[in-house]
């Protein structure tokens, strides 16, 4: 790999009324390598790519930038791209009803007198997809595709305009596993033709698979910059939050008490599909104080499941729900809080807030009759109740009447999971509940689900990550292809026993006997 540096970034300060989000910070990245940036939420990791890619144009913020020897005064995204830097954000931009080679081409559509050349955009659209080895068929329609595919035709979009520096921002938060590799060996090979990688990620895992060099940001500044072989998670980890974490899971003692949900041979069918089962005769129950991890691979009817538990999927059902030993009928997400079930959803941002309404709309939103009269809102008793609420689980805001979306992810997850702290709660099912947000955070959230357990809360956590699964859990259950394929105890569970049930390779029968099936 060259040894020359293809950017460097001096000296860099942005401030925001009130906060300064970078301070001083010089980050340099070499022509050909991938380099990884990490840091907490709120560690001035975004702010410094919106730098680099034009979003804050040149003049509101101090410092330099260079590229192959040049200084760069990007003032919008297209300077950027047209000096050869592109980004790939988290969430997709892409139109849905349109082609491959329309997205990637559009707004730049190569023209024939006045028309476009629908010839030439799509035969261009081929060449890109060969050259970086990306397999998509041109002509399909963007809506057909999976996520791991609508990020590779983003990656085409930023490599059709000549990138010469590509900024991946999250891009495997929504793959699968599978997704994750075929991701990883596109990088790759752009990386053997020469293309700069700067690479975000809050699984620092994959900065040890892909990565040639880490910088560490917190706090607005840089900590180091260090070779990713010279390096462990463990090192890293200290250098985001500034201290040692010796145990990424905090330790619990968990009592669990009596039964409070019994699923029995629930069976649910495919909305769009009446005759398909997407869960099928699961039966599971859960205890006061206890908290049951559920495992699976994607498709494997893990959410599904949840949200059947809280009225928002299926009508077609059979089986039977239980709580504290009587028989309900869940048909909403209503009649779910009036049991006591809540949920935290897997897309926190689309499904669990609204994020141009305040904080304290977005907790007091699904409280609102404890606040509420025939005549009005009790304005005082609701400030007061999300106020006390957002201060016992160390929500971080300036005032509830910031709107959610300026929080951190961390902090978003929190908003989601006091809402329902101030309903009565006696089920919390929290789908991915650590999905995007940083080390440090996921700490605080995993604090706050042993506390939930031990004031007798019972909760379901859903989770890819099996270190987390391992970690948190007090059972797992384990789906396959709609069924559950294995119930175990956390203290004879591992990852290779989890994947076999996941994989089918094992089946579990209702009375608790584990048999092969194979």
């Amino acid at each position: 790999m060259s040894s020359e540096y293809i950017l460097k970034m001096d000296q860099v300060t942005k401030e925001f009324p009130g906060v300064r989000a970078l301070s001083n910070v010089s980050f340099k990245v070499k022509k050909g390598e991938i380099h990884g940036l990490c840091g907490e939420n709120g560690a001035g990791k975004s702010t410094l790519m919106k730098i680099l890619s034009g979003v804050y144009p040149h003049g509101e913020y101090q410092g330099t930038i260079t590229m192959d020897g040049s200084e760069l005064k990007n003032n919008s995204i297209h300077d950027a791209i047209d000096k050869g830097i592109a980004i790939v954000y988290q969430e997709l931009a892409l139109v849905p009803q349109m082609s491959v080679g329309e997205n990637i081409y559009l707004g730049r559509e190569p023209q024939n007198l006045g028309s476009i050349n629908w010839n030439r955009l799509y035969a261009n659209t081929s060449d890109i997809l060969k050259k970086y080895n990306l397999d998509i068929p041109f002509y399909a329609k963007v809506s057909s595709l999976g996520v791991g595919k609508q990020q590779m035709v983003e990656i085409a979009k930023a490599l059709s305009e000549d990138a010469k520096v590509l900024i991946l921002d999250e891009p495997t938060s929504a793959l699968t596993e599978t997704e994750v590799e075929t991701l990883m060996m596109i990088l790759r090979n752009l990386k053997k033709k020469g293309v700069t990688c700067i690479y975000i990620s809050h699984k620092l895992e994959e900065f040890f698979e892909i990565t040639d060099t880490i910088t560490v940001l917190r706090d607005g500044m840089v900590v180091d910059t260090v070779k990713t072989t010279n390096t462990n998670t463990e090192q890293v980890i200290a250098m985001m939050v500034g201290r040692k974490m010796t145990d990424r899971f905090p330790k619990a003692a968990r009592k669990p008490k009596n039964t409070i949900l019994e699923v029995k041979n629930l069976t649910v069918y495919d909305p769009d599909n009446p005759f398909k089962k997407k869960i099928d005769n699961v039966s599971f129950s859960i205890r006061e104080g206890e908290i049951l991890g559920i495992s699976g691979l994607m498709g494997s009817g893990r959410s599904e499941l949840v949200t059947t538990l809280f009225g928002e999927y299926g009508t077609k059902i059979s089986g039977d729900i239980i709580i504290d030993g009587k028989n309900v009928k869940i048909k909403s997400a209503r009649d779910a809080m009036r049991y006591g079930i809540n949920l935290v959803p897997e897309d926190r941002k689309k499904m669990g807030l609204v994020l141009m309404q305040s904080i304290l709309k977005n907790l007091s939103l699904p409280n609102i009759k404890q606040f509420s009269s025939i005549f009005h809102i009790d304005k005082h008793k609701e400030l007061h109740e999300c106020e006390k609420i957002s201060k016992s689980i160390s929500i971080k805001y300036s005032s509830l009447h910031d709107k959610t979306d300026s929080l951190s992810g961390g902090n978003q997850q929190k908003v989601v999971i006091a809402k329902w702290l101030l309903s009565l709660t006696k089920v919390l099912i929290l789908d991915e509940p650590t999905r995007g947000i940083d080390v440090g955070a996921k700490y605080e959230i995993y604090k706050l689900m042993n506390e939930l357990a031990d004031n007798g809360v019972a909760i379901i956590m859903v989770s890819s990550e099996l270190p987390e699964i391992l970690g948190m859990s007090d059972r797992i259950l384990i789906m396959c292809s709609g069924s559950c394929t294995g119930i175990i105890d956390r203290k004879e569970a591992t990852q290779e026993e989890i994947m076999t049930y996941a994989t089918g390779m094992k089946n579990y029968s209702n009375n608790g006997n584990h048999v092969n099936n194979i």
